[in-house]
């Protein structure tokens, strides 16, 4: 099993380009279920969850090439072959739920493994449930599978989600492109991949108003074309690369990132000590001077701080003057990087949803070990400015999310490898 070695202690200077963004490309993806026109997404990420949504697409009959290096996918799902998502597959990635709303729209019946994916919260489906029985599926829980129908097909509906979720947001939105009349969700998701997604959906001839605030209409149509559509860059990726130079020192640029797709994490940045500079290239990152101060953070949904990035700002304020806060209000147990930093010398105090970090002058390398996607990188900033030699193993949760780490972070100045595991 691969691991990541770090050598602590270099500042970064340079460039590191941001790929396109995962999550809005996991959602982009089942889109092409919509239709028997081809779809075609460019700035696609190249990463192992994607590797994981073509093979589910594939099993259900659409055709995916990856060209470019991976970078541009060509899907057509002009012969579907099966409405079974099964759970061999499934259970590696929770976006596998996604397929669900498309098929149903499209095919008038599915059969859905429950899914899997990071440890972090029970992260329950029940929101893309009860949002799909609003538009008149029927729907089953049996032998660990959703076995849904819709008999006279999706009509339009008002859907209120009880709680913000993205997940139920985009598999209501993509369902409701092919709905009878008019269907209204309330409480909707407004991150940037919402907008991404409700954007290609638009170019494929969905009549879709209001993505991006608490309130989308859409007005179903009776079939999608296909079309061409770049992928929005992560704003995930962009605002870990930002930390890089926030927690060593240095000076670089994040090449395509948009301050206004991370501004709640760009203010905590500037609040902590490092300026955050968008340019006609990206956004720019340098560490005012010395140590970076303590802040408190409380994740929220989109436009709040980012739960996806709670983890990483850990890792810096482990290195800050005075205490700091840390609130997580969108999933449990998302706390388990935590001992990881303090097994390199981190003080960090957690009591159920809150953990106090009071900073150290320095961490020193150790062995870890990632317990989810985030964790994992968040221990790699850490390694960064670290004393010594860090060594971080289970790093395949890793590479379900961020593509050449070690290249990115190496070009810029960082002494790091991935060494091969037996």
């Amino acid at each position: 099993m691969d691991q990541i070695m770090i050598r602590g202690g270099a500042p970064l200077h340079g460039e590191i380009p941001i790929a396109g963004a995962k999550n809005a490309c996991l959602a982009l993806m089942p889109a092409t279920l919509l239709t028997d026109a081809p779809l075609t997404l460019t700035n696609a990420p190249r990463l192992s969850d994607i590797r994981t949504m073509t093979a589910l697409l594939q099993s259900l009959g659409v055709e995916v090439s990856s060209l470019h290096r991976g970078k541009v996918l060509a899907l057509s799902s002009h012969d579907l072959t099966g409405q079974r998502a099964d759970y061999d597959i499934v259970r590696k990635m929770r976006a596998s739920i996604l397929v669900l709303g498309p098929l149903l729209a499209r095919c008038g019946r599915a059969e859905v493994s429950l899914p899997g994916g990071c440890a972090i919260g029970a992260r329950p489906v029940d929101l893309h449930l009860r949002a799909l029985e609003a538009m008149g599926a029927e729907l089953e829980l049996r032998d660990g599978y959703v076995h849904a129908r819709t008999p006279g097909g999706l009509k339009g509906a008002v859907v209120e989600f009880e709680k913000i979720s993205v997940g139920a947001t985009e598999n209501a939105l993509m369902a409701a492109t092919l709905a009878k009349g008019t269907t209204v969700l309330k409480n909707a998701a407004r991150e940037p991949e919402i907008v991404d997604l409700a954007r290609c959906l638009r170019a494929m001839g969905a009549q879709i108003a209001g993505e991006g605030t608490g309130e989308i209409e859409v007005q179903g149509v009776e079939r999608l074309g296909g079309a061409t559509h770049q992928v929005v860059a992560d704003r995930i990726e962009l605002g870990t690369y930002m930390l890089a130079p926030a927690i060593t020192g240095g000076d670089v640029t994040c090449l395509g990132g948009k301050l206004e797709l991370v501004a709640s994490f760009a203010e905590k940045l500037e609040e902590a000590g490092v300026s955050c500079e968008e340019t006609a290239h990206g956004i720019r990152v340098t560490r005012r001077n010395g140590r970076v101060a303590g802040v408190d953070v409380a994740t929220a949904p989109f436009p709040g701080f980012p739960t996806d990035l709670q983890a990483q700002i850990m890792a810096l304020l482990c290195t800050a003057e005075g205490e700091s806060r840390l609130e997580e209000t969108i999933f449990e147990n998302r706390f388990m990087h935590a001992p990881e930093l303090m097994r390199m010398g981190a003080r960090i105090d957690v009591q159920g949803g809150v953990a106090t970090v009071t900073g150290v002058e320095r961490l020193k390398g150790a062995p870890v070990m990632a317990t989810d996607l985030r964790a994992s990188v968040s221990l790699i900033l850490a390694g960064l400015a670290a004393e010594g030699e860090t060594m971080v193993s289970r790093v395949y949760h890793l590479d379900r999310g961020y593509e050449k780490v070690e290249q990115k972070l190496g070009a810029c100045g960082a002494h790091i490898e991935r060494v091969s595991g037996e």
